[in-house]
């Protein structure tokens, strides 16, 4: 495989990360992290895939369509491992009680990769929140935390 072709693998991978979550498709998060991923979210963080569907669900079961945006990839690799960083931008919408409000957040994920008969899973990712504007409590988030 080339170096172009881990590259794509790897974008595709973080693509597939964003339609998961807006589909909501908890299962298919395996095709984007390890088993034994390490995730720190700032608010959550959890230390395996099933901590990282449970945390991830739980905010976004409670609201309405999201759209989470990826770009600005930023690729490192060193044979089987890789690191990478890339922006999302992620608009929540309000259902039920929240409906016709919006939450908006700007982020930075970092995250390292290990190459394996799978393909490239994300071992470990660290998200940094840079902005945001909206009301977060569409999202169970109460109004006075901060990413």
């Amino acid at each position: 495989m080339s170096s172009a072709d881990d590259r794509f693998a790897i974008i595709a991978a973080l693509d597939r990360y964003a339609e998961c979550l807006d589909t909501r498709d908890w299962k298919g998060l395996a095709d984007v992290f390890s088993q034994d991923v390490e995730i720190d979210f700032g608010v959550w963080r959890a230390t395996d895939l099933d901590g990282v569907r449970k945390n991830i669900s739980q905010f976004l079961d409670s609201c309405g369509p999201s759209q989470h945006l990826l770009g600005n990839y930023r690729i490192t690799l060193d044979g089987d491992r890789a690191a990478s960083r890339c922006y999302c931008r992620v608009m929540h919408f309000g259902k039920d009680e929240h409906a016709g409000k919006t939450y908006e957040t700007w982020l930075e994920y970092s995250d390292q990769w290990v190459r394996g008969t799978a393909g490239w899973r994300s071992v470990s990712r660290v998200a940094k929140a840079m902005m945001q504007q909206g009301d977060p409590t569409l999202l169970g988030i109460p109004p006075d935390l901060k990413f």
